[in-house]
């Protein structure tokens, strides 16, 4: 179970760095930080489970096809059965799937399943042997507390160095204008806010997002003329297009994307879920429905909170 901590550590840290480089909305989640407790203690309740359900029976199955086929229990069987045993739902799932997904993902995730399982299996089997050295389970866990918190250090330092040198680069916001955001853009789904270069905005069809007395969403749609400006911000993250309509709400939209491609977007719904309705700059093309659709993106931790939509 310790050993699955430090990877569920590492795992994060790897996964914080690499997110780094996706785009995403600003802000972070104070819930998440609350609910931190919470989420240890499931943590554990799920290191146990994996612990007895899938490392115990990987170790017995090892010994037993070393004994069967080498003579003695030997390391080396391990490796194997941890990948079928890793391999067995990920092919039943492959097989099982109406449209064959993607190959790619599922090998990958066939790869770090198994490097991430073979090594608490093989410090139970180094506890468990009866021909080695006894080892205390207080010594080993001091040992697995020990270079697991290396581990993760490492692992920190060189997410920051991959960050400082550029290989690793972060995502920011393009720098948008008046000039830039002056045009019509489009939800996919037939809303549209045009920003005119005199200060005006038409809005045709724009959701609008609020929250009833019960607190249940409630999406409107606006049309109409209002007035817009562009607020550059103290920074890339915190620059914005103001609008303001008679007769609809509508809040302050963020800017995203890329300096090709630039979105502008607000925050919907449960503020924790960061789902976005999102638009795009309209190019005249044809867009399919799901270009506009909210979408949910996890925002970097370390950034400042955008504004709601209410």
């Amino acid at each position: 179970m310790s050993v699955l901590f430090v990877e569920a550590v590492i795992g994060m840290i790897v996964s914080f760095f690499l997110r780094l480089a996706q785009e995403a909305p600003s802000g972070y989640s104070a819930l998440g930080l609350v609910l931190l407790p919470f989420f240890a203690a499931a943590g554990a309740v799920v290191g146990l489970a994996v612990s007895v359900g899938v490392v115990m029976p990987v170790l017995a199955l090892a010994g037993w096809l070393g004994r069967r086929f080498s003579g003695r229990e030997v390391w080396w069987w391990v490796p194997p059965v941890t990948a079928a045993v890793v391999a067995a739902p990920l092919a039943a799932r492959y097989a099982a799937a109406g449209a064959r997904p993607d190959l790619l993902p599922i090998v990958w995730g066939w790869l770090v399943g198994t490097a991430v399982l073979i090594v608490p299996v093989l410090v139970a089997r180094r506890l468990l042997l009866p021909d080695r050295r006894y080892v205390p389970g207080g010594a080993m866990f001091r040992w697995v507390a020990l270079y697991g918190t290396l581990a993760v250090v490492a692992t920190t330092l060189l997410g920051g160095t991959a960050v400082y040198t550029g290989l690793i680069e972060e995502y920011r916001p393009p720098r948008l204008s008046e000039e830039r955001i002056a045009g019509t853009w489009t939800d996919g789904q037939g809303g549209t806010l045009t920003f005119a270069s005199d200060g005006t905005a038409t809005a045709t069809g724009v959701n609008t997002y609020y929250f009833d007395d019960d607190f249940n969403d409630v999406v409107r749609d606006c049309t109409g003329v209002g007035t817009w400006e562009y607020d550059a911000g103290d920074s890339l993250w915190t620059q914005k297009a103001t609008v303001s309509f008679d007769g609809c709400s509508m809040d302050d939209w963020n800017v995203g994307g890329t300096p090709e491609h630039p979105t502008l977007y607000v925050y919907i719904g449960d503020p924790d879920s960061w789902d976005l309705y999102t638009l795009t700059r309209n190019t005249g093309t044809a867009r399919t429905p799901a270009e506009g659709t909210p979408t949910s993106t996890p925002g970097p931790a370390s950034s400042a909170p955008g504004p709601r939509a209410r």
